[in-house]
């Protein structure tokens, strides 16, 4: 097969790199090892005849103007402010961690910003530049909320105490010092009509690209050969595993979904649930029927339980893991015409809207040779 790209994974980063190419007329082939395109944001209508993500909710948000232009183009968006809830103590109260979390969990009047500072200022624990999320987070809450609210939840997610996990990993939870319940606070935020994979088949719907689905690149990578450029989007440890066995495997977790579909109109008033305490296994119950308002006599609910094994989902940042990448960074950088790129593959954790910008920004810093003015858009 003759192709001047070829491209491993049809998630974001695999189908922005697709798309961009075969905008300026390269012949783009896409390998992709599961049955469907979409990545993990594919979603598809469930037996009740709801919308439903197969690998866990997708809520995109940017303050990026450019990668909100690009998404424009292959859906039409409506407003989605997301919200999260927690049951924490037999309450129910918003996260981020705001005044009326505070209130709820501890019986205050808090009712202004300086207020809510005062409280926290009071509880927290300062840290300079916090070693780790443990660190992180008694900086900005304090000991009491850090165990209500963070300890538990991060043990579950990650299988590792918020002490034994970079400062980033916490850090990047707001705080806030108001009532605002919505969990980001973005200038774009919304979701796509119809559902993501019709994104994604938008993107990749163009007669420069070919997708194979079923197909594992370590399968048939004898097959492909003479093409300009490969752009891998998997787990970069995987890429280099088969030329030598010295080199350590990343850690990455898992999700194990748990679906069940009930005969009643709602299980729970919000999309999403969160349980941070130690009294349930799961982290959360999504509802999809909530996103976008969907309409149906019955109702389905997704119980997330985070495991080791399985599809990765998360790299998982601590010291010793980006040591064991940086060698395999060291095995990527020498080869040619060989780009890793996305969640798994850069070993780091990108929101939507980053893993669009880290490929758009990546073709145009490849092509801009290549590429005429009015091409370089986006930016």
């Amino acid at each position: 097969m003759k192709e001047d790209i070829l491209i491993i994974g049809a998630g974001i980063s695999g189908a922005t790199l697709a798309e961009r190419y075969a905008s300026i007329g390269k012949k783009v082939v896409v390998l992709e090892k599961r049955g469907h395109i979409a990545g993990n944001c594919y979603d598809e209508y469930d037996e009740n005849g709801i919308l439903v993500s197969k690998y866990g909710a997708h809520l995109f948000h940017t303050n990026d103007a450019g990668v909100w232009e690009y998404v424009q183009r292959f859906a039409e968006w409506y407003p989605w402010e997301h919200k999260v809830i927690a049951r924490v103590d037999n309450k129910t109260v918003p996260i981020p961690v705001n005044i009326d979390t505070v209130n709820i969990l501890f019986g205050e009047n808090i009712s202004t910003e300086d207020e809510m500072k005062a409280w926290l200022d009071k509880n927290r624990i300062p840290f300079d530049k916090p070693k780790n999320g443990e660190e992180a987070v008694m900086n900005r809450v304090g000991p009491v909320l850090y165990e209500k609210m963070f300890k538990h939840y991060t043990k579950k997610q990650w299988d590792k105490y918020p002490e034994e996990l970079n400062a980033s990993v916490l850090e990047r939870i707001p705080v806030r010092y108001n009532h605002d319940g919505r969990y980001f606070s973005d200038t774009y935020q919304a979701l796509p009509k119809g559902g993501y994979t019709k994104v994604f088949e938008n993107m990749l719907n163009h007669p420069n690209i070919t997708v194979m689905l079923n197909t594992d690149y370590f399968d048939v990578k004898d097959q492909f050969e003479g093409f300009e450029k490969l752009f891998y989007t998997g787990p970069i440890d995987r890429f280099f595993e088969f030329q030598d066995e010295m080199m350590e495997k990343l850690e990455y977790r898992s999700i194990n979904f748990v679906t069940e579909h009930l005969d009643q109109e709602f299980f729970q008033e919000n999309s999403v649930v969160n349980y941070p305490g130690q009294e349930v296994d799961y982290t959360r119950i999504i509802e999809y029927k909530h996103f976008g308002n969907q309409q149906s006599p019955k109702t389905s609910i997704v119980k997330e339980y985070t495991v080791d094994t399985g599809e990765p989902y998360y790299p998982v940042p601590n010291e010793r893991n980006q040591q064991i990448y940086e060698k395999y960074k060291e095995k990527a950088d020498l080869l040619q015409n060989v780009y890793f790129v996305g969640r798994l593959a850069n070993y780091k954790y990108f929101n939507m809207d980053q893993a669009f910008r880290n490929a758009l920004d990546l073709f145009n810093s490849l092509e801009a040779s290549n590429l005429k003015p009015h091409d370089k858009s986006f930016v």
